[in-house]
């Protein structure tokens, strides 16, 4: 049965629970300040369009850099309501949506640079990337609205940014 449970565990879910002893003190530290989970989401995502001016201007590395650390600030949200106790639908679901705004962003300042450079087949890519990006989630939530278990599956977010952020930083 235990085997069951770790297999459903989403590549997140895992990684989550692998870097909890690093997650749950920062997450501690921000809910010290005052700071509210749902803050922190929003924060990730002026964080990610900030990310995204750079990859815009043709600065791949500053801008995967500020998304890798934008990527750990949203891991932040929802380890800081765990340990507030205020885990809730609405703020998975703001969360969730804010995710798929942060990656349009990212993709939006990826495509506005390769225009500016007329390349056609990067632009093609990016927006296969984006189209793909968002159809994992849709496909994810069709499934779960009727009833389907969606723990499997290539791609997830982490996954999408396992890839992106090293694309990026090694141009």
């Amino acid at each position: 049965e235990l085997a069951d449970k770790k297999k459903a565990l989403t590549l997140s879910d895992q990684a989550r629970i692998v870097f909890k002893w690093f997650l749950d003190p920062i997450a501690a530290f921000f809910n010290r300040l005052g700071i509210m989970p749902n803050t922190m989401t929003i924060l990730g995502l002026v964080g990610n369009a900030i990310g995204a001016f750079f990859l815009m201007q043709g600065d791949f590395l500053f801008g995967g850099l500020i998304i890798l650390v934008m990527g750990l600030v949203d891991t932040l949200d929802g380890t800081m309501a765990r340990l507030r106790g205020e885990s809730s639908d609405f703020g998975a679901f703001v969360d969730s949506v804010t995710d798929r705004y942060s990656e349009l962003v990212i993709f939006c300042g990826l495509l506005f640079y390769y225009i500016s450079q007329v390349d056609w087949l990067a632009i093609a890519l990016v927006y296969l990337s984006a189209a793909g990006s968002i159809l994992v989630s849709y496909v994810r939530a069709c499934a779960q609205s009727v009833g389907m278990e969606t723990k499997v599956g290539l791609l997830t977010r982490l996954e999408r940014y396992l890839v992106l952020v090293p694309a990026l930083v090694f141009n």
